[in-house]
């Protein structure tokens, strides 16, 4: 017995589209792939805080797992903020609490974070604060209509008392996602039509 028409059509569109983002993007890789973690020149959090009273607000679950080479326990306290390319920015300050064990080495934490919605999230800074030279592995964002945006520091330390973390906005990361990200729709898109019309 033979396959449903919509079958065919269906695996030829996902074969495709598979080719097309081959193409685009050079192969899959993650959004964090180029740069290497930088300071951030500046940063001012009240300018922050009053855009996030003016606009739309957003529920982001922030996954940070500390390294197995930092310090444990840690009093250093960590604030983060990220955002993405068309200035749409959350500030999350003093995550950290010594007095739950968070950020123990080797452990994962995950914190519910609220700021203005953003589009595809591809920038992260983190402010770390003390003496204890805590150590993150990596931090990936979740949030609503967005890909989870993940951040690889692969356990390099963290200066004191600046902004330091990743950026992919710009120049060819940015372009490789967005192209990724809109094929990836598109190709959502073509499942979604298929299966509606053949139930």
């Amino acid at each position: 017995m033979g396959q449903p028409p919509h079958f065919e059509f269906l695996y030829f569109s996902i074969i495709f589209l598979m080719i097309l983002l081959s193409q685009a993007t050079g192969g899959l890789r993650p959004i964090v792939s180029l740069p290497r973690p930088a300071a951030l020149s500046s940063f001012n959090t009240n300018s922050t805080i009053q855009t996030f009273k003016s606009v739309e607000t957003c529920d982001f679950s922030v996954t940070i797992v500390t390294s197995c080479s930092s310090p444990s326990p840690t009093r250093d306290q960590v604030s983060l903020t990220f955002g993405d390319a068309y200035g749409n920015q959350v500030y999350a300050p003093r995550l950290h609490d010594p007095f739950t064990r968070t950020f123990e080495r080797c452990s994962s934490d995950t914190y519910q974070v609220y700021g203005p919605c953003t589009q595809q999230i591809c920038y992260l800074y983190i402010y770390r604060s003390g003496y204890d030279g805590w150590i993150p592995h990596d931090i990936t964002i979740y949030g609503y209509n967005i890909m989870p945006a993940a951040f690889r520091y692969k356990d390099l330390p963290i200066p004191a008392d600046m902004w330091y973390g990743l950026d992919y906005c710009s120049g060819g990361a940015k372009a490789e996602f967005l192209w990724g990200w809109v094929l990836l729709s598109g190709l959502v898109t073509v499942l979604y039509t298929l299966v509606g019309g053949g139930s």
